[in-house]
């Protein structure tokens, strides 16, 4: 945006300034240019007369001393031609050869053409410098007048003109460069600090803001929205942080008198219970787990992940049957396929919160007699879990959608659930570098893969 500023304000103003300078410079040549050949149109008409008296009393003795003095004194070289078209008097110590366009100008003014005012030209073109005139007595031509004069002096004029112009039109487009590059940081500064803040709340910095003093009115106004959306932020988070800290703390002490329970019925029942027992177990500290995840992401605003090697087929099959009870009542077949083993690096309780939800989603939306499979693959170096469901399925346009935070299909609406459970697990996965996909599976049903890296990271 700044190089858009600086450009949409510096190219009209450099434009209009080398215009202006262009002009200046054109005007001061050609005032020099035009005040040279008027001196030299008065010397012409000067001679004229010198020469017309000369050429008829048949004497060049006067015109010869005239030129020759005007000559010395102001290098301006005079020669006049008699009617045959040969010099009759000149100021030059050697008559040179004249030139084509000279030899020209003599043999027009010889038939009675006066000599044309010059035209304009181009300073670095200004060379020509010899003007001719006729020489008319009671209406007859009796002979020419040429006038040459040095170019060096207008020339050296024209140049300091246009260096002159030229400095002072570089002095201000370097102040006008100076201007923009200002404006634009003036224009762009509390863009800049909104940008710097909004870094800032993405850190986790809820209490930034923005001073909403400077800056054109129209981004003060943006800085006094932002600064309000911030407030709104900051009190909704809080309350968010307040919920799951009382929460995760009222449930602890519920959990941990729940498992003291179990660990006295266990003293007091069979062998054949064992195993029972132990699922139970498992389960209590999972919860532990997922309680204390909820405390470090309300204290923190993220959670101390324990990232360790965590084999992922394992993982998809201890949920596979920790789920299998609740399947059985539904009449859900749970099925087990995939890898045997699939290594990645990641926090085990996050990817265990994220699949029970996308299971509980499965199995909430398939119908009884179907089956649910569940398993673990490996894709180059992305790791996956895949939990596939024979149900009603989507289309691509509402899967796409089916991840956001309370949507749900007009189909199964009145199927108990709040729309929450794939948006849940796309959050959980996004905070260990995962990502959760939904897609048609082939036939009937729909397929939810939870995407995770070998070696992702909070």
């Amino acid at each position: 945006m700044r190089r858009r500023l600086i450009i949409v304000f510096l190219v009209p103003l450099v434009a209009i300034l080398l215009s202006l300078g262009g002009a200046a410079g054109w005007g001061a040549a050609r005032s020099v240019q035009q005040a040279f050949y008027a001196e030299q149109l008065g010397d012409l008409g000067y001679f004229v007369t010198s020469a017309r008296q000369s050429l008829r009393s048949g004497s060049s003795a006067v015109v010869d001393a005239e030129a020759l003095r005007f000559q010395e004194v102001y290098g301006i070289d005079v020669t006049v031609f008699d009617l045959a078209g040969s010099v009759w008097a000149t100021g030059a110590q050697d008559t040179a050869v004249l030139s084509d366009d000279d030899a020209e100008r003599v043999r027009l003014a010889l038939s009675g053409r006066r000599a044309e005012p010059p035209g304009a030209v181009f300073p670095w073109i200004f060379t020509d410098a010899a003007l001719v005139e006729p020489v008319f007595d009671d209406g007859d031509v009796i002979g020419a007048v040429r006038v040459s004069a040095d170019v060096a002096a207008p020339r050296a004029a024209i140049l300091q003109q246009i260096l002159v112009l030229s400095a002072i039109a570089a002095a201000l487009i370097a102040l006008g460069v100076l201007l923009v590059f200002r404006l634009a940081r003036w224009v762009l500064s509390p863009v800049r600090r909104l940008d710097e803040a909004m870094v800032a709340i993405e850190r986790g910095e809820m209490d930034t803001r923005v001073a909403e003093d400077t800056g054109p009115p129209e981004l003060r106004r943006m800085t006094r929205v932002f600064n309000g959306m911030a407030d709104e932020i900051e009190r909704v988070m809080t309350r968010q942080q307040e919920f799951a800290l009382n929460a995760s703390h009222e449930l602890r002490n519920p959990l941990n008198a729940l498992l003291l329970r179990v660990e006295h019925l266990a003293t007091g029942l069979g062998s054949e219970w064992r195993g029972d027992v132990e699922e139970t177990r498992e389960e209590g500290r999972r919860m532990a787990r997922i309680l204390e995840t909820l405390l470090g992401l309300a204290r923190g605003g993220r959670s101390d992940s324990t990232i360790s090697a965590v084999d992922l087929a394992t993982l998809a099959a201890r949920r596979t049957e920790a789920w299998r009870e609740v399947a059985s009542q539904r009449g859900i077949a749970l099925r087990r396929v995939g890898d045997a083993s699939v290594m990645s690096v990641t926090d085990r309780t996050i990817v265990e919160s994220a699949l029970d939800a996308v299971i509980d989603n499965a199995m909430k939306f398939s119908p009884a007699g179907t089956a649910v499979e569940v398993g673990a693959w490996r894709d180059g170096e992305v790791c996956l879990i895949s939990v596939r469901d024979q149900g009603p399925g989507l289309t691509d346009e509402q899967a796409a959608s089916a991840t956001d935070r309370f949507w749900r299909s007009e189909d199964t609406r009145s199927i108990p659930g709040s729309g929450l459970g794939l948006a849940i697990a796309t959050d959980l996965l996004a905070s260990v570098g995962g990502e959760l996909t939904v897609s048609s599976a082939e036939g009937d049903g729909l397929t939810v893969s939870l995407l995770i890296g070998d070696g992702a990271t909070t």
